[in-house]
This record gives C-alpha cells, structure tokens and sequence, in this order.
C-alpha cells in the first residue's frame, strides 16, 4: 500500500493514544475530541488491514501490531515535531499549544498577573491550563510542562527557577484572636482550632516554624482539613480558625487587617515556584517564551 497524508496525521493520533493507553487523554493532548481521536484510529486500522490496538471498557492496549508500529515510527516522528517546532521560532508571530499542569497558589501568583501581557504579546499561542494541587506525571496525563514549589519536583525533570524562595506563615482573623487568645509559641497551637492542610499526595501536613535556631514541625488541631487555598483563607477571614500558608497568599488580607500574622518572629522558608519538563521532549515555543516573560515581570517580587 502507498502513504496517504491520512496516514500521517493519525500516527500523531496513534502515538498519543499508545502512550496514555486512553482515547480520551490522547484527545486532551491533542486539542480534539475523543469520537475525532477514535474515528482516525479506525480509519487508521482499516487501511493499514490490522489492528492496533485491543480495547475494552476498562483499558486499551497495544496489539503486536501496534507495537511494532510505535517501535518504528516514534522516534521520526518526534524528529518532525522537531522540525517543525525549530521552524516556529523564525515565525513573525509564533504558534502553537502549551498544557500546563499547575497548582493554585503558583496559578494565582504567577500565571494571572502574567498571561494578560503574554495573551496580547503572543496572540497565536494557545495556553490550556490545568489548576490541581495533586502530583501527577505531567508527561503520561500529555503535559508540556508543570509548576510546583521547589523540592517537590520529580528528580528526573528539568526544572527552572521562576520566583525566589517563599515564607510561610500562620494568620488568623481578629474576631478568632479575641476570643481564644493569640498563641506565642508553635507549641500554643496543639490548644487551637487549626485548619489543617492536605497535600497533593493525601498526607496530612505538618506545620514548621523556625526561629534563629530552632525548629519545630507541629501536628496541628482541627475538625476542618482543606486541600485548596482559597477554602483556607476564607475559612481563616470567618473565623473558623487559624490558617497556614504562603505570605504572599495571604498578603493583600494582611494588609487589610482582614487577617492577623501570628506567631510573628516564627516562620518557614520554602522553594519558591518552579516550572519543569521533561528532558525527553523538546521544549515548545510558546512555553519558552511563557518562562522569559514570567522572569521578565517577575509578578512575585516584593
């Protein structure tokens, strides 16, 4: 049989769907719709004369056929996407599509101060954006790239700095400080309502304070666990009780005087926001020049 541009266009398809074993994230990947995704493939498959791949409710596979085929065709296609990409960058107006996997404080810090200048600079780049505070593998879920705080990122990626490092703080509304008294020391807080703070990875966290030379991790009280940041905070200007996290999340209500810093001479230094990607993929246009832009207004500076 000879080569149809058909064919061309679904390995994409063929490839994206061998590497998630799922129709519905090859589709996410590439900006179309599932029933597109499989529609291609059985296109695919009736003029190669094979099946590629064996599908159930529950999973999808690669046939021996299938196989074969990626093991063949993977690594020009990737060359081609290569070229294709070294090509943009000497576009007047560069193009493309960037996923992001992000986690909400880095999402509301970062990104909303920065893509109204990026979405007016570059209007031919698309950014699709994932918020959740989970860890996942960006590269299976069909990320180009994902943001987390430094000392969280998986060893295998390359990361690079996008802020400096971030204090962590407890606050709490005046109306709770009134009336159960304001705590002086980390120990203080095993007598407090706490809202506590789970992680992307289901763990419950505990919270450190420092102070010149001593430490403390503090398993903290409370009826109320939280994952996001927004809930905290709102739970902490209610007065429900006293929260932690980033200073710069709690900044514009410390300012207000919405919410109190406690224990004021305690704190935690953390890794500041990190954007990171695989080293086995090329780096996209568009997500280079996110980077550059992000370092060029540097939105978390003091």
């Amino acid at each position: 049989m000879h080569l149809s541009r058909s064919d061309l266009g679904d390995f994409a398809y063929f490839l994206a769907i061998a590497k998630h074993r799922s129709f519905r994230r090859a589709a996410i990947e590439l900006g179309v719709s599932a029933s597109a995704v499989s529609h291609a493939i059985s296109g695919l498959e009736e003029r190669l004369g094979v099946r590629l791949f064996n599908r159930t409710t529950r999973s999808v596979t690669l046939t021996a056929a299938g196989e074969e085929l990626q093991a063949t065709i993977q690594a020009p296609i990737q060359e081609i996407e290569q070229a294709v990409e070294t090509l943009n960058r000497h576009r007047d107006a560069p193009a493309g599509r960037v996923r992001i996997n992000v986690f909400e404080d880095a999402a509301t810090q970062l990104l909303e101060p920065v893509l109204p200048v990026f979405v007016e600079r570059y209007p031919d780049v698309e950014i699709d954006i994932s918020v959740d505070n989970r860890l996942i593998d960006i590269v299976d879920s069909g990320f180009d790239a994902g943001i987390r705080h430094g000392g969280t990122v998986p060893e295998d990626m390359i990361a690079q700095r996008l802020s400096s490092d971030i204090r962590w703080i407890a606050a709490a509304s005046p109306a709770y400080l009134e009336r159960f008294g304001r705590p002086q020391h980390p120990e203080d807080l095993r007598n407090h309502r706490c809202v506590r703070i789970r992680l992307g990875n289901d763990q419950i966290y505990q919270w450190e304070f420092e102070r010149e030379n001593e430490a403390i991790e503090i398993v903290t009280p409370g009826k109320v666990t939280v994952d996001t940041s927004h809930v905290a905070i709102g739970l902490g200007l209610n007065g429900v009780g006293i929260i932690y996290g980033a200073e710069p999340v709690f900044k514009q209500h410390l300012e207000s005087g919405a919410l109190e810093r406690v224990l004021g001479d305690w704190a935690s230094m953390g890794g500041g926001y990190h954007i990171y990607y695989s080293s086995r993929h090329h780096v996209p246009t568009g997500l280079r020049l996110l980077i550059d832009l992000i370092r060029e207004l540097r939105p978390c500076s003091p």
